[in-house]
């Protein structure tokens, strides 16, 4: 009898994810919380895939991949010449991303379609159509289509349900990114505002946003369970074996497109188990609270112009409507009183402009710690650097 044997030694400094025997624990822990993060998106018994990537980007690439290989699945051998002209669908305020994937994965960015929103930065629906139907007459295959949960600047929610209802209507692939939104999932004051995420196909959910959990942590979920493998795995011999004496499926690996990932889950799990899920719902409804109590202070106080029932300006001594272009003037002034706050070492709010709106200053209540005071203070203090802007 010869045996051979190879000895190959490495000292490893981190943690990583990609086998079982490397890392059992951890992948268990995975696996039931993703789990349980699928119940909570709405599938029956949690059922699906997912994995836990290196942020919302990669968790909204996950997506396009996956939708292009469970509609096309050739492509993953021969490359995008075995597809037609594939066109994608997102909202003109959605994450950069989107388009980002179109460009990385060979679609193109002119193949990202931008739709139309309303004043309060949601997807119009009708638009989606008009521009599926508008795509398929120019010989293009709509394959895509992302909702987004919570939008960068004005925390937009789209109307899953209709673009569901469409989606379903012409055989899209749906995907909600909720990497900023997805946190609400835990409240059952403000879940509706995700009414209709059980019926996508994928769902981003950031944990490292709204509910506070060191970065990174990004998950990817996916309702049909094995395709997100079909579309990734590689079935390397040297790694994923599939002769091993336990379940070959806990090897995780081969369904991501890294290999080796970092333990991103211990930090969720061990905050999971701390806090419950009643303590992540008191997270979520206090600081929806403060924001709430934030838009009360500022709605009517002289000195400052809602950009629109939800959204503040810069302080503005004039109480007079502006339209657009009487706005331009004011478009230096978020950042000066930025600036201001910063040299001061007071406080630090993010600002951007939106389409035709100059900058304005943009609110984002993530932390339970943060107080009524807190919120008191940062006004006043708008207002004081400000004065004599």
């Amino acid at each position: 009898v010869c045996v051979c044997v190879c000895v190959c030694v490495r000292v490893r400094v981190c943690l990583f994810l990609f086998t079982y025997e490397i890392a059992p624990v951890f992948v268990l822990m995975e696996q039931l919380t993703l789990k349980k993060m699928r119940e909570m998106v709405g599938w029956p018994n949690g059922e699906g895939d997912g994995l836990f990537s290196p942020g919302g980007a990669i968790s909204n690439m996950y997506s396009v991949m996956i939708a292009r290989y469970k509609y096309f699945p050739e492509v993953k051998a021969k490359g995008m010449s075995a597809a037609p002209r594939l066109v994608l669908f997102t909202s003109e305020h959605s994450h950069y991303s989107i388009k980002k994937a179109g460009a990385a994965l060979g679609f193109g960015s002119e193949n990202v379609i931008l739709l139309s929103t309303d004043e309060r930065g949601r997807v119009i629906p009708a638009d989606l159509e008009a521009k599926i139907i508008d795509a398929k007459q120019k010989g293009c295959v709509p394959l895509f289509v992302n909702a987004t949960g919570g939008s960068t600047v004005y925390g937009a929610f789209d109307p899953i349900n209709e673009i569901a209802d469409i989606c379903e209507k012409y055989n899209l692939w749906l995907h909600v990114d909720g990497a900023w939104g997805g946190g609400l999932l835990m409240s059952r004051k403000h879940r509706h505002k995700l009414d209709g995420i059980e019926r996508a196909n994928s769902v981003t959910w950031n944990p490292h946003k709204m509910m506070g959990v060191p970065l990174q942590c990004s998950a990817i979920l996916v309702r049909e369970k094995g395709v997100l493998a079909g579309c990734n795995s590689m079935c390397a011999g040297y790694l994923f074996q599939p002769d091993k004496q336990y379940d070959v499926t806990y090897d995780t690996g081969d369904m991501a497109i890294q290999c080796g990932r970092h333990v991103d889950i211990f930090k969720f799990w061990l905050m999971w188990k701390a806090k419950g899920t009643i303590g992540f719902e008191q997270h979520i409804d206090k600081c929806l609270d403060l924001s709430q109590y934030l838009y009360n202070k500022i709605k009517d106080r002289e000195g400052y112009q809602m950009v629109f029932d939800g959204v503040v300006s810069p302080p503005d001594t004039s109480t007079q409507h502006r339209t657009p272009f009487r706005w331009a003037p004011l478009s230096p002034v978020a950042p000066k009183i930025k600036a201001l706050m910063m040299e001061s070492g007071t406080t630090m709010v993010g600002y951007q402009p939106q389409g035709q709106k100059v900058n304005f200053f943009r609110m984002v209540v993530s932390n339970p710690a943060a107080t009524q005071s807190d919120i008191d203070f940062l006004i006043d203090e708008i207002e004081r650097l400000g004065h004599d802007l």
